[in-house]
């Protein structure tokens, strides 16, 4: 009988005033600042490095042979961008420092984020914490690493859509803009799941519910990618609809997987 108390009962972090939740939220919202500064600051020194790798995409799209030719690269076909401004190299370093230190403090955001929330839970839920963490974190990798590998087709299908009489050239502040929003937006979206899991568990939404509204489900997902994603094109849409669509089934698999077991559970305690 206490076990079942303890498992039921809302921890004493539960119970507090609005002004305690905001003075929290303010906390949560402090340390996660410092860890994007901090991991800033070393983007910032490593931005050299950074670069090299955001560039490998927009190489990809423009063989070398094709850069020695036009003459517009240099004369060893580097992977140059063309600055038309004299701020935007400071204001590139800046927003590639930014994201790239948002990246980094991921999972010090997500703990925050779950420390914000767990003084309203269960004794029993707060132990998914550290998966949770690392279920955020790993699955905005993959989302990060499933955009860079979007990028060279979607950059081929943008520059050969108008034609062989447009050539591009790309300024550092759009290239870089477009890469980075197409890894954040990918990264975001790979969050989906949790989102739909933590709903279900804490009771917002039913499994049932989800499982009735599929079809609405795949429209609303695809409309959702089409925002999201900057590129706009039919590669980038399908590479990420689809695996937003398996996390959708996933998180009804768990959600009738938990009711299983929840079941189970109460048999057992009615047999005793």
């Amino acid at each position: 009988m206490t076990d079942a108390i303890d498992h039921t009962a809302p921890s004493e972090g539960g119970h507090m005033t609005l002004m305690e939740h905001l003075g929290e939220l303010r906390n949560r919202l402090i340390k996660s600042a410092i860890a994007v500064a901090v991991g800033g600051i070393a983007c910032w020194i490593l931005y050299p490095f950074i670069l090299d790798f955001l560039l490998e995409p927009y190489c990809r799209t423009f063989p070398i042979q094709d850069r020695i030719d036009s003459q517009l690269f240099g004369p060893d076909g580097g992977c140059n961008l063309f600055v038309t401004d004299p701020l935007e190299p400071f204001r590139v370093r800046l927003t590639v420092a930014g994201y790239a230190g948002l990246s980094v403090a991921m999972p010090v955001v997500l703990w925050q984020g779950w420390r914000f929330i767990a003084p309203g839970l269960y004794r029993h839920e707060k132990r998914y914490a550290v998966p949770f963490v690392a279920a955020g974190v790993l699955l905005f990798f993959m989302g990060v690493g499933l955009a860079y590998w979007s990028l060279p087709r979607a950059l081929d299908f943008l520059v050969s859509i108008g034609g062989p009489d447009l050539v591009s050239l790309f300024s550092p502040q759009r290239y870089l803009s477009f890469v980075v929003k197409m890894m954040v937006a990918f990264g975001v979206a790979f969050q989906f799941p949790i989102v739909l899991i933590g709903l279900q568990a804490m009771g917002v939404v039913e499994n049932r519910t989800l499982r009735r509204i599929r079809s609405y489900a795949v429209v609303g997902i695809v409309v959702l990618v089409a925002v999201i994603t900057p590129s706009g094109d039919p590669f980038t849409l399908m590479a990420l609809s689809v695996p937003m669509y398996a996390f959708y089934e996933i998180s009804i698999l768990w959600g009738v997987l938990t009711r299983r077991r929840r079941r189970k559970r109460e048999a057992a305690a009615r047999q005793r």
